[in-house]
This record gives C-alpha cells, structure tokens and sequence, in this order.
C-alpha cells in the first residue's frame, strides 16, 4: 500500500490514481465533485467495497470534502455560507443513521493549549447542548428537540486516559444513539490547512495522519455509529518541500518554455525521495501556516455553527 500520510479520502484517490496511472475512477469507488461557488466546492467519494478499501485504505462508507478557499480572510457572509454547506452535507449523512430526535453526542478531540490541536475542544464551546434542559426544564423545552451534549475528553498526555476510554464510559452512562466526532487531519497539501473539512461515516483513528495512532473511535468499537468531522491542520516537511518544488519547477517552466528534465520532475511524486532525505537528519517536522489562530477561529465557526444547524 503506498504511504499516503494524509487522512483525506480524496487525496489518498488522487494519489492512487497517479501511482497507478489510472485515468477513471478506481474500481470499488465512486465520486462526485459540485462547484457551490468560486470558493466552496464539494467532492462526495463513496467506498462501495473491499477492492476499493484496499486501494486507499479507508473503510467502506462516505466520505465528503468541503474546500472553502480564502478561509483565513473570510468575512462573517462567507464563513455563514461554508457553515451552511457544511450543515447540509452533515444532515443527510446524520439522516442515514439516526432519526430525527435520535440523541447525539459530540466529541472534540484535540489539545486546547497546542493551537494547530485546538480545534476540537473550541467547537465544543459553541455546541448547542440541549440534554440537561431536556432532563430538568423539559417545560421550556419545544417538544421534538433532539437531546445533545458534548465533551472535550483531553489528550493522553494529559489525562493519562485513552479517549475510547472515556467514550466507552459515557456511552455506557448516557447511552446516545450517535457520536460526531471533531478532530485535527494531516493533509498532502499546503492550501488543504484550516481550509477543507471532511465528513466521514466510518469513525476515526486519532494522530494516524501524523503517526501517532490511537485507539480506533467507531461503531466497531463503540456500538452506535460515529460520524467524524476532520480539518487539516497539518503537513510534513516533506509535503511542504515537495509543494514548494512544483512551484519552483512550474515558475522555471514558464521562464524556459521546456526542458525535459524539469517536466520529468513536476510529474512525479516526490515526497517519498524528500522524506527519505529529512527523516535520518530528524527533519521532517509537522508545520502549520502562521496565520494558522485566525484559520482555526474562522474554522471552529463554521464547523460549530455547521454541527448545530444539522443537528
């Protein structure tokens, strides 16, 4: 299986693709692609068998990204919109699994004190929680309203605790019928950071992207299905080379016409010959964007605001 090192189902069948210099789409797959904007888009890749988990190694189900350009200088009618998207897209995939007053619960994972990791547990903050109203005001309560909460459960490193075993232990107790999960991605692009949401329901396995696996978090494990809302936030060192050398061959490119060896260059992929080269000297850091505060603060809005309206 080739590394992938990123957890977006539609990179990782890009990149099949172009390793396996297959023109159509792969078998066991099936994708679509809606253009909402000049800055929002929509791609909907479906696993539909074994053949096509093993291609890109990720389970059966659905998966949907949500590219939202300009993100880090999008003003409030713009995130509205991306949070609008995000919501519809959420709802139908909420829709296949529960009905309508099934309760959820909403998991950010994540690390509040390490921004790029933030995302998760700032959601959480914004999250309409309905289960104790629910529970000891039902009088000020609409009838209908489908009973939610939600939790930051922390990181290993801190709480000393896996966080499917936190989970386990308020599905036992409160027993809801879903969990959405909120947690930081590793992607194969640069432009992808704080800027691509993906839904997924086929749960999640915290720190994979980023070599650093836990505990799966899915129906498998759990019991009731889990629907996981992922943001990059990260790249590697050997993404961000292997990025910046396509600039650098595109710009070379268009001042020299042509040259073969350059073209050659440009085609391949080469963040395997790049990582190779950084790992032994310790090199291969994970970076995040600089302006990576604002891109999380913009993100968590649209993701909070995206979670309530679906829900």
């Amino acid at each position: 299986m080739l590394n992938f090192r990123t957890d977006l189902a539609s990179e990782r069948r890009d990149l099949y693709k172009k390793a396996n210099q297959i023109e159509d789409e792969i078998q066991g797959i099936e994708s679509e692609k809606e253009e909402i904007d000049e800055n929002l888009s929509v791609e909907r890749v479906k696993i539909t068998n074994q053949e096509g988990e093993k291609a890109i190694g990720k389970p059966i189900g659905n998966y949907i990204t949500i590219d939202i350009k300009k993100l880090k200088i999008a003003q409030e009618e713009e995130i509205k919109k991306a949070a609008d998207v995000l919501s519809n897209e959420l709802k139908k995939v909420v829709d296949l699994h529960v009905d309508k007053q099934g309760e959820t619960l909403v998991v950010g994972l994540g690390n509040i004190y390490v921004t790029p990791d933030s995302l998760g547990p700032k959601v959480i903050n914004e999250i309409e929680v309905t289960r104790h109203v629910i529970k000891y005001l039902p009088q000020y309560v609409e009838e209908g309203t489908r009973e939610i909460s939600a939790i930051s459960p922390g990181v290993l490193g801190t709480t000393g605790i896996e966080t499917l075993e936190i989970l386990k232990g308020i599905v036992d107790n409160i027993h809801p019928k879903l969990i959405i999960v909120i947690d930081a991605l590793a992607s194969r692009s640069i432009e992808r950071i704080s800027s691509t949401i993906q839904i997924s329901d086929t749960g999640i396995v915290p720190g994979a992207g980023v070599g650093n696996t836990r505990a799966e978090i899915s129906k498998k494990t759990l019991g009731i299905p889990v629907i996981a809302v992922g943001i990059p936030t990260v790249v590697e060192t050997a993404v961000l080379v292997n990025d910046c050398l396509d600039l650098l061959i595109e710009k070379l490119q268009n001042e020299a016409k042509s040259n073969d060896m350059l073209n050659n260059m440009k085609e391949a992929d080469n963040y395997e010959e790049i990582k190779e080269a950084l790992v032994p000297n310790d090199y291969n850091l994970i970076v995040t964007p600089k302006e990576i505060d604002d891109l999380i603060e913009n993100m968590k809005d649209v993701v909070s605001e995206g979670i309530n309206g679906s829900l």
